[in-house]
């Protein structure tokens, strides 16, 4: 049997082959372009690659074309994490030489002794790896967002209070297009105070305010020209250019959020496992679109429920040594899914009485704390989640909390 190593660059890809006995038949250095690309596809035909015997693959990503282009028919390739292939090379050698064809003769060696041990890249179908595309830009839209809009508000901490005050009432904060638009208006304290009823009716209409100008209006006409401190005028005309200047940002990040919201609006109804996703409560369109992109469609990804917990960093760790043991949250695991569980179990004990009464049970009666609660909520739910994408079937509240429903009742 041969085995495929590929250490890839951004402008050039080493590759090698090895034998099942270790022996480096063929080695290649290709171009990253269509035509190193289809090199490749040849190195592998000329040893064996054929469709119903494909070889195996090894590098040390899951994005890019090149892994699109290998990905094509039945071939498995496996993403190797590059720290488990730097601590392969200090079972041959303690040198610690390198080189990059010597990189792709470990990876295809890894194949060959241990490809029992690593999984290989699930085999989802187009449209869910369309949504996880979407889905996790708008996971990191959404995280770029808030650290601009975190960054705002540490400026105007700094010389704006006011602005704060005014926005403090509305939901989502410095996020709103009527924050925008007011900050946009008066970028200094000074400005802002001098703004009349008439120039914040009109700011919120440009934000898009429909209902409610009149209270809202006599609002920040109270709060603007209250007596707030005030930096030097020179400092604080230069605060202002700096607020404009990160308000140009935090608009586009907005911008960018809401329409690949409004993609995977569209994307992930058509998927046939959202019905199952969007029965679970505490899951709604997002978060149900951010936890298929990571979890995927490929129903044999993962042989049982525990594999899944472990991938999602719910499930607790185990350390032995002689006489201690010590049971702690995993640190390795997917932090988009785990970021995702950590909204989910939020959210869920608020539609779900037995979620709500789970939580309770481990803050109460077990002792832990929100956020260990909160990882043992999500442990089950997603445990409950692999059963019924197993079985294609909807979650039940009864079937899935008997006992803390009793207890509640």
């Amino acid at each position: 049997m041969i085995y495929c190593g590929i250490d890839w660059a951004e402008k050039t890809h080493d590759v090698a082959l090895v034998d099942h006995t270790g022996t480096l038949v063929a080695k290649r250095h290709i171009t990253d372009d269509a035509a190193g690309y289809k090199i490749l596809l040849d190195l592998l035909a000329e040893h064996g690659d054929t469709e119903d015997n494909p070889i195996p693959v090894a590098i040390e990503t899951s994005r890019g074309l090149l892994v699109a282009i290998l990905r094509t028919g039945r071939r498995k390739v496996y993403a190797i994490n590059p720290m488990a292939a730097a601590r392969y090379h200090d079972r041959h050698s303690v040198s610690r030489k390198k080189s990059d064809p010597g990189d792709a003769l470990a990876l295809a060696n890894i194949l060959r002794t241990d490809m029992h041990a690593h999984r290989p890249l699930p085999d989802d179908t187009d449209l869910a790896r369309a949504i996880a595309v979407l889905a996790r830009a708008q996971q990191d839209a959404t995280w770029n967002r808030q650290t601009i809009a975190n960054q705002l508000r540490s400026l105007l901490r700094e010389y704006y209070p006011a602005a704060l005050a005014a926005v403090e009432p509305w939901k989502n904060g410095l996020c709103r297009p009527e924050a925008l638009a007011l900050l946009k208006a008066a970028p200094t304290p000074t400005r802002a105070a001098r703004l009349t009823r008439t120039q914040l009716q009109a700011a919120l209409k440009r934000a898009g305010r429909q209902r409610g100008i009149e209270a809202d209006t006599d609002r920040l006409h109270e709060v603007f020209p209250a007596e707030w401190a005030h930096q030097p005028p020179l400092v604080e005309d230069a605060l202002g250019e700096q607020m404009l200047a990160l308000l140009i940002q935090l608009k586009a990040a907005c911008t960018a959020a809401d329409q690949l919201a409004k993609a995977v609006e569209e994307v992930f109804p058509q998927h046939p496992d959202a019905d199952i996703y969007l029965s679970f409560p505490g899951l709604g369109i997002q978060l149900g679109a951010r936890v298929l992109a990571e979890v995927g469609d490929d129903r044999t990804r993962f042989t049982d429920a525990r594999g899944l917990k472990a991938y999602a960093g719910s499930s607790p760790i185990t350390r032995a040594s002689g006489k201690k043991t010590s049971i702690t949250r995993r640190w390795v695991k997917n932090d988009r899914l785990n970021a995702a569980g950590y909204l989910w179990a939020f959210s869920a004990p608020n539609a779900s009485p037995g979620a709500k009464a789970h939580y309770r049970h481990r803050r109460n009666d077990c002792g832990d704390w929100h956020a260990g609660a909160q990882r043992h909520l999500f442990n089950r739910m997603i445990g409950q989640l692999y059963y019924c994408l197993q079985h294609t079937e909807l979650f039940d509240e009864h079937t899935a909390f008997p006992v803390e429903l009793a207890e509640a009742a």
